[in-house]
C-alpha cells in the first residue's frame, strides 16, 4: 500500500559538496515546499507552476534565509514517483540540508524509508519491479559492463521478455481452461502441436536466461581469478604487476605467501578480483599447509585461475603432471614466467608441447596486457552485447521455478494427463513471471527489496 504521506529526504550523499538535492513527493509536497520557498520573481506562485519547470528563490524560515536554492516542479503522473514531486537544490553543506530537512518535517512531511520514492514509483506503474531492482543495481554500478546491465533492465529488457513469455502461456491456458467448459463435447480448442512448440520455445529462453546468470553473477560481483603455481614462480610479482602495485611482498626465499592476497583490477569495464595463493608443495609447516590447502579451495571457488609455472625450472611434462595433480574442471590459463632470462631452446620446448601457454615476463611486464586481454575474452566471449542477461539471484530462483513447471507441463501433454492439471501446470509458470516482475509479490518479498536501496531513492 502507498502511504498518503508526503515524503522527504537528502539524495545526494552525506557530507559537504557544492550542490545538494532534497526530494519531496506525495500530494501536499508543492503546497508544502511552497511554505517556506519565497521566489525571486514576484510574479511566480509555484503552486501554480506548469510541470517540469525550475524556479529560483529562496528557503526561509522564521524570517531568516537559509539558503538560495533552484525548486523543480514535477506533477503527476509525469514525475519519477508518479506523484506530485519537488526536488530542491541547495548548496552542500550538511548544516543546510539538515536545515531545509527539519523545516519541511515541521511543515507536515515525513522522512522517507530507504527505496521509499523508487517503491512508489512501482506501486504507481512507473517502474515494474525487475526495473525497480535495476535502480539499485545502477546506483552502485561500479565499471561499464554493470552500468550497461542495469540501463538494459531499467529500459524494460528483461520485462518485455518476460512479458512476451508471459502472453504467449496466457494464450494457451485459455484455450486449454476453455476446453473444460466443453469436456462433454470432447472439443480441442488448443493445438497440441502448437502448444509442445510454445512450451519448447518458452523453455529454451528460460534456460537460456538461467544460463547467463554465471555471466550476469561475475559481471555484479567481479570475476573471481586465483593465481597459482609453485613457490617462487613469481605468483606475487605477477599480482603487483597486474594492479600496478607493490601489494604482495616478492622474495626469493620460498614460501613467502602463506595467505591469500585479493585485489580487485577493473579491465575493459568488467572487475576481476585476483587472488594470490601459497605456493603449491609438499611442506611440513604447519601454517604453509594451511596455506595450500587455501589455495587449492580458491581455484575451486574460481571463475577461472590462472597456472603459473617458472619456465626455467620446469619441463612440460612438470607442469601437466602439476595441473592433474590439482584434479578439476575449472578453466584455467597457463602461463609461462620469467621469460626474461630464459633461453630461446627452453621455450622453443613449451611451444612445441600441447600446453598452449602464454608467455610473460611478470618482472619485466612482458606480456601482462595479452594476459589482460585472455581473461576479458574468456568472460565475454560467450555473451552477446545485446543478450538479456540476469544478475539477481530472485529472478533466478523464480526462473528455476518457471522451468520447473514448464518441464511438468511438458510432462502433463505427453502422457495425455487431463487438461485442468496441464493448466495448473502453466498457470503455476505464469505466477513465478509475475512474481519477477511484481505483477504478483507480498509485503515481505517487497520489504526486502526496497530496504536495501539508499534513502532517497
Amino acid at each position: 500500500m502507498i502511504s498518503e504521506n508526503t515524503i522527504c529526504a537528502i539524495s545526494t550523499p552525506t557530507g559537504n559538496g557544492a550542490i545538494a538535492i532534497i526530494r519531496l513527493s506525495g500530494k501536499k509536497s508543492i503546497e508544502i515546499c511552497n511554505k517556506i520557498f519565497t521566489p525571486k520573481n514576484k510574479k511566480t506562485n509555484i503552486l501554480k507552476a506548469k510541470p517540469n519547470t525550475i524556479h529560483f528563490g529562496n528557503i526561509v524560515y522564521k524570517n531568516n534565509i537559509i539558503d538560495e536554492v533552484l525548486v523543480s516542479i514535477f506533477k503527476l503522473p509525469k514525475s519519477y514517483t508518479g506523484e506530485d514531486s519537488v526536488e530542491i537544490s541547495c548548496h552542500g553543506s550538511i548544516f543546510i540540508q539538515q536545515k531545509i530537512i527539519e523545516i519541511l518535517l515541521i511543515n507536515g512531511a515525513t522522512l522517507a524509508k530507504p527505496g521509499e520514492f523508487t517503491q512508489r514509483a512501482f506501486f504507481n506503474g512507473k517502474l515494474d519491479l525487475a526495473q525497480a531492482e535495476a535502480v539499485a543495481d545502477l546506483i552502485s554500478s561500479e565499471n561499464e559492463a554493470e552500468h550497461r546491465l542495469a540501463i538494459q533492465q531499467i529500459r524494460g529488457g528483461f520485462s518485455e521478455t518476460l512479458n512476451k513469455l508471459r502472453n504467449s502461456l496466457i494464450h494457451f491456458v485459455s484455450l486449454i481452461e476453455l476446453e473444460n467448459d466443453f469436456a462433454e463435447e470432447d472439443i480441442q480448442f488448443a493445438d497440441r502441436k502448437q502448444l509442445n512448440q510454445i512450451i519448447f520455445d518458452v523453455d529454451k529462453l528460460v534456460s537460456k536466461l538461467i544460463e547467463s546468470f554465471s555471466y550476469g553473477n561475475v559481471i555484479k560481483n567481479g570475476v573471481p581469478v586465483a593465481i597459482v603455481g609453485k613457490p617462487n614462480s613469481g605468483k606475487s610479482t605477477l599480482l603487483n604487476t597486474l594492479i600496478n602495485e607493490n601489494r604482495a611482498i616478492v622474495s626469493e626465499i620460498a614460501g613467502t605467501t602463506r595467505d591469500t592476497i585479493e585485489e580487485t583490477l577493473n579491465i575493459n569495464g568488467i572487475k576481476f578480483r585476483f587472488i594470490d595463493t601459497a605456493g603449491l608443495r609438499e611442506t611440513s609447516d604447519e601454517i604453509e599447509k594451511i596455506g595450500v590447502e587455501k589455495a587449492i579451495s580458491k581455484i575451486n571457488n574460481s571463475t577461472i585461475y590462472i597456472f603459473l609455472f617458472d619456465i626455467n625450472t620446469n619441463t612440460p611434462n612438470d607442469v601437466e603432471n602439476e595441473i592433474n595433480n590439482l584434479n578439476n574442471n575449472i578453466p584455467r590459463l597457463i602461463i609461462a614466467n620469467k621469460t626474461d632470462i630464459s633461453k630461446k631452446e627452453k621455450i622453443q620446448e613449451f611451444e612445441n608441447s600441447n600446453l598452449n601457454c602464454l608467455f610473460i615476463s611478470a618482472k619485466n611486464t612482458e606480456n601482462t596486457e595479452v594476459l589482460k586481454q585472455e581473461l576479458f575474452n574468456f568472460i565475454t566471449k560467450t555473451a552477446n552485447p545485446n543478450d538479456i542477461v540476469v544478475t539477481n539471484s530472485r529472478h533466478l530462483e523464480s526462473l528455476l521455478e518457471i522451468k520447473k513447471a514448464l518441464n511438468e507441463t511438458k510432462e502433463g501433454i505427453i502422457n495425455q494427463y487431463p487438461t485442468d492439471l496441464i493448466a495448473l501446470d502453466i498457470r503455476n509458470a505464469i505466477f513465478h513471471i509475475g512474481n519477477i516482475t511484481g505483477e504478483v509479490s507480498n509485503n515481505e518479498v517487497l520489504g526486502n527489496i526496497f530496504k536495501n536501496f539508499c534513502i532517497g531513492k
